[in-house]
């Protein structure tokens, strides 16, 4: 289905000459103007020529280059024909400060001789070297290993009609479908028609008709798509189709991160919407990291978002009232919870990250007694300011347990150390969806190897794998989305309206981990457990309600994959 990102690419040496094509051509609409155009692996260079110094050249980044066609004109009695380079460049906005992506093409004819096929043979040479050259230019991400896309390739589309403002039909006709044309991409479109619509055509769709899944629409559609191809019998191969995200919903959590991830300036809205269409037509795919989700009633789900308890998921669920208006709805309904902010009393586990070395001699550090308990680290890969509670009790309560309280089930017993599971097979000798060998039973208490949080009272719990938790949400900075981390957020009872108010507002920019406060704990966490003691209350997976009561979870590094930058 795909090829090594990095294979060469025969198509490099053109005529036997390696690094340079040379032409000459006329403009589309000005036949007496003229242009010398030069190839190189790297960059497209157009110069008018002119008896005039100071010649204008022009260099397009072959990076920024989605494609290239060559055409006969409209009219018949023309014997010339034509090539047209796509170029989404970053360029600065017309309205405000700052750079996106916008489109930019460059139409030339070629009439060398009065042999209409002679004319469209050389156009199409040269669109197809420019083709070949922008495929080896697809910005990379430092570090990262990709493969791509398979070219041709076959794209499947499913857009929620309803999702958002009910716009995403309209956004995917207005702006992709032409990127798509542009990039020689074929597609379907699927239009859906129902929740879990996603879920169920994945499900049984024969896969071998694409190569690509990709969402227009919010991450809820996203959701039922990776479930879908988790509960496929062959699952393994199903879940190793590249999956794409197109922004067309209210939070687009996924579809910012992906933008974040390339390395690209802040985007929103149909810019975001831009950015993550060009990725799309890059074709470039990297690794996704899956939680799988453990409920109550023993369903167990797929989630590659987050897991939210209390003031998030009040939130998210609330305010689809305020649908209508937009990603504001969400601003919207932080002001709604603000002004009746929800205490939930519940239990909390984890087991963390390993740490890695100790720091050298001379480093930063929070400088805590030896006789006084430590707070937790508010960050573990920004610099925090760390405020230290004076009151005994709250010192007491910001403590980490790894013994077990008389009322608390979530408890750490030597007797429950986890062996490595077999994976389940089936009757044809198929394994089962994978196995979270680091979860225990709900009904079991967790291994000693977790932590158990002491405090009781929280104002919210967040369980993210991805950098951002919204359009304007960078939630954990640090974030990839192939890291084989969860990121946990919790705040405890105490903040006042006030100080969460200000870490959102600062959460805009990445910073609220900066802010010290000392109700905000962070971790990087490989699995959990949370046990709501408050008999109300709701709980959200990937932005989606699910059953409220103990739930678990755990990461499956680079189960899934995703086309990103």
């Amino acid at each position: 289905m795909e090829k090594d990102a990095s294979e060469p690419d025969p198509s490099r040496q053109r005529n036997g000459v390696l690094g340079v094509l040379y032409g000459e051509f006329s403009d589309t609409l000005n036949d007496r103007v003229r242009y010398s155009v030069s190839l190189t692996e790297s960059a497209l260079t157009i110069q008018r020529i002119s008896a005039s110094p100071g010649r204008m050249k022009v260099v397009f980044n072959l990076t920024d280059c989605v494609g290239c066609r060559a055409y006969r004109g409209p009219d018949g009695a023309d014997v010339g024909a034509y090539f047209t380079a796509y170029f989404y460049p970053f360029k600065g906005r017309w309205m405000s400060a700052g750079v996106a992506r916008q489109r930019v093409e460059q139409c030339f004819r070629v009439a060398l001789v009065q042999d209409p096929l002679a004319n469209l043979q050389e156009a199409e040479r040269w669109a197809r070297a420019i083709r070949d050259a922008s495929a080896l230019q697809a910005p990379r991400r430092d570090g990262a290993v990709y493969t791509e896309v398979r070219r041709p390739c076959r794209v499947m589309i499913l857009v929620n009609p309803h999702s958002g403002r009910g716009q995403a039909l309209q956004l995917f006709t207005g702006h992709v479908q032409g990127m798509l044309t542009e990039a020689s991409v074929p597609y379907t479109l699927v239009i859906t028609e129902h929740q879990n619509h996603a879920r169920e055509l994945v499900k049984k769709a024969d896969l071998s008709q694409c190569d690509a899944l990709v969402i227009m629409s919010g991450d809820g559609l996203l959701f039922e798509v990776i479930n879908g191809l988790m509960d496929r019998e062959d699952w393994q191969e199903a879940i190793q189709i590249p999956l794409g995200i197109l922004p067309g919903g209210s939070g687009n959590a996924l579809a910012a991160s992906v933008h974040h991830y390339s390395q690209s300036p802040p985007a929103w809205n149909e810019e975001l919407l831009l950015s993550c269409g060009f990725m799309l037509c890059k074709g470039l795919v990297g690794s996704l990291d899956l939680v799988s989700i453990h409920l109550s009633s023993r369903q167990r789900l797929f989630s590659f978002l987050s897991l939210a308890w209390g003031f998030v998921a009040d939130v998210d669920i609330e305010s689809e009232k305020y649908r209508h208006v937009g990603a504001i709805r969400f601003l919207m309904g932080t002001l709604v919870r603000l002004a009746t902010l929800r205490v939930y009393q519940g239990r909390l586990a984890y087991l963390p990250v390993k740490e890695g070395p100790k720091p050298p001699k001379g480093s930063i550090k929070a400088n805590h007694p030896p006789s006084t308990p430590q707070h937790p680290s508010l960050c573990s890969s920004l610099p925090c300011r760390l405020i230290p509670n004076t009151s005994p009790n709250q010192n007491s309560r910001h403590n980490h347990n790894s013994t077990n309280s008389n009322h608390n089930t979530i408890t750490n017993s030597s007797n429950n150390a986890l062996t490595t599971k077999k994976p389940e097979t089936q009757s044809d000798g198929k394994t089962r969806a994978p196995v979270d060998s680091l979860l225990p039973g709900l009904d079991q208490p967790v291994p000693e190897s977790w932590t158990v949080v002491k405090e009781e009272d929280f104002v919210l719990v967040l369980a993210i794998y991805q950098s951002h938790l919204a359009e304007d949400l960078w939630t954990a900075p640090g974030a990839t989305a192939d890291d084989g981390m969860i990121h946990l957020f919790y705040v405890t009872a105490g903040i006042s309206r006030p100080a969460l108010l200000r870490l959102f507002l600062a959460m805009e920019k990445g910073a609220h981990l900066a802010c010290g406060c000392p109700h905000l704990v962070y971790e990087k966490v490989k699995a959990l457990r949370l046990e709501p003691i408050s008999p109300q209350g709701m709980i959200t997976v990937d932005g989606e309600m699910v059953e409220y009561g103990p739930v678990q979870a755990q990461i499956h590094p680079g189960l899934a994959r995703l086309i990103c930058g």
